[in-house]
C-alpha cells in the first residue's frame, strides 16, 4: 500500500506498516466474561496491594479507562496455572 494513497473504504483500522504491530484491547466487561469473574473481581486484580504485585492482573490505564492486552491475559492465566 502507498502511504500517499487515501484507505478505501473499511480500512480505517489497518495500521500503517510502519508502526508496530497493533492488538485490540479488551475492556474490563469482556476480561471479566472471558474469565467468567465479576468485574469488582477484575478491578481487585489490578491492585497489586490488594493481591500482591506479582499476582497483579496486566493491564493499560488510558486516563481512566483500564484496558487488557489479550496476551498478556493468556500468559497471567498460564503463570496461574502453572503454580508460578
Amino acid at each position: 500500500m502507498r502511504h500517499d494513497m487515501p484507505l478505501a473504504v473499511g480500512d480505517e483500522h489497518a495500521a500503517d506498516p510502519r508502526s508496530p504491530e497493533l492488538h485490540e484491547l479488551l475492556t474490563v466487561d469482556e476480561v471479566a466474561a472471558y474469565l467468567k469473574v465479576s468485574k469488582s473481581w477484575v478491578y481487585e486484580h489490578t491492585r497489586a496491594r490488594e493481591v500482591g504485585r506479582g499476582e497483579c492482573l496486566p493491564h493499560i490505564r488510558i486516563g481512566k479507562y483500564l484496558r487488557f492486552d489479550a496476551q498478556a491475559v493468556q500468559v497471567f492465566l498460564a503463570r496461574r496455572a502453572h503454580g508460578r
